[in-house]
């Protein structure tokens, strides 16, 4: 405790010293804070988007990308036959495409289809008006989000004249009319998407794909049995088909489509580090080459060299320590300011965050932050312990 007061009352007596290592090391650890936040930030976000209506497995007939996958044949016959397996509660075909709405401009206003096999189990939340229903006679009914009904200006009860759009060539099928059920919000939906969910009977009439495809059968596994045992079983039932639960769908994603922000997080954490080593450890040299005579006066009078070394990591510690303390809440400042940056990207889903905060960040951060304390203390300690005293003491007193 004595050493930590003597290193309180030098960093006292040198306020614009300690004051700019003080900022040095918040706005480093500010950054590298932000870092930590965004290394796990997206995967802790997809996967909360994965089980946010209770499917923990996917199914696809084929492995690749989701552009390049082949769809699903007889998808309503597979869904029942994966539903009747004793760890799976659900099974639900899932189509995707786009359609065309009229525009004021010369290209026409493009809509994204979300095709549900059937809708007791459902992605989206219904804010106005009334949900789609298997038993529904309307096989046209359709619910919206709130961006697409103000651009149509209409809600629950009005229609809409849609286009096919499903390939790369337009569609040669008539336009239909649908009727909007209920207005919706979608957890998977970016920021300026217009978005529309319905039966699979709006994209049979819309594209010239075969009736009854999908693109994937989304599952539900039974809580006592769990993902693992669902998706075990479904390959064992169908070799034919491809399930994953969502973790390895997560563990996927962090292989292949994650690696780039783990790099770039890993980088920049590496930058931060080393500028706060330097910059402390600058301070600290410094310090210590404009206190040799006190130092060696000090050594004089009986205190050890550990005791020393101990004054100088105090020192460290209590700079590193006050701006690791400031850091967090300016990185948190500024990673609110970089995730709004990056979710007004097109197409990222309004939901998706980059920068998700986590317990394991802060600890994370505050061991590196110990690091930089002790890293940037070796020098300093180094010459205070191997400071000759009277060499010293006889250049302080001639000079």
């Amino acid at each position: 405790m004595r050493a930590l007061a003597f290193a309180w009352r030098s960093l006292l007596r040198r306020r614009g010293r300690s004051a700019l290592g003080i900022l040095g090391i918040a706005a480093a650890g500010a950054l590298m804070f932000d870092m930590l936040l965004l290394s796990r930030g997206l995967l802790v976000s997809v996967r909360e988007l994965l089980d946010a209506f209770g499917f923990d497995v996917r199914v696809f007939a084929s492995e690749g990308m989701p552009q390049s996958r082949v769809p699903v044949d007889r998808a309503f016959d597979t869904a029942r036959a994966l539903a009747a397996l004793p760890e799976v509660a659900s099974a639900v075909p899932f189509r995707f495409g786009e359609a065309e709405i009229p525009s004021d401009s010369a290209r026409p206003d493009e809509v994204a289809i979300f095709a549900v096999g059937s809708t007791r189990q459902r992605i989206w939340t219904v804010v106005n008006g009334r949900d789609l229903s298997d038993t529904d006679e309307d096989a046209l009914a359709v619910v919206i989000n709130q961006r697409l009904a103000d651009r149509v200006k209409a809600g629950p009860g009005g229609s809409i004249e849609l286009g096919g759009s499903c390939s790369a060539a337009p569609s040669i099928l008539p336009p239909i009319t649908v009727r909007i059920a209920g207005v919706a919000s979608f957890p998977f939906e970016s920021g300026a998407q217009l978005t529309m969910a319905s039966r699979f009977e709006v994209l049979d009439r819309l594209c010239e794909r075969p009736a009854g495809e999908a693109d994937l059968i989304m599952v539900a596994s039974r809580p006592e049995s769990g993902p693992d045992a669902a998706v075990e079983a479904i390959r064992k039932a169908r070799p034919d088909l491809y399930a994953y639960s969502n973790d390895e769908v997560i563990e996927r994603f962090e292989r292949v489509g994650f690696s780039y922000f783990r790099q770039i997080s890993a980088a920049l954490a590496f930058v931060t580090l080393s500028f706060g080593i330097v910059l402390i450890t600058v301070l600290l040299t410094v310090s210590v080459n404009q206190r040799l005579g006190e130092i060696a006066a000090l050594r004089a009078i009986g205190l050890s060299r550990r005791r020393m070394a101990a004054d100088v990591l105090w020192e460290s510690a209590l700079l590193v320590g006050i701006g690791g303390l400031v850091a967090i809440p300016l990185g948190l400042a500024l990673s609110m300011w970089l995730d709004a940056i990056l979710r007004s990207l097109p197409g990222v889903p309004a939901t998706l965050h980059f920068f998700v905060f986590e317990p394991r960040a802060l600890w994370l951060h505050a061991a590196l932050l110990a690091a930089v304390g002790l890293g940037a203390a070796i020098y300093p300690m180094w010459l205070v312990t191997r400071l000759p005293i009277a060499a010293t003491l006889r250049r302080e007193y001639v000079s």
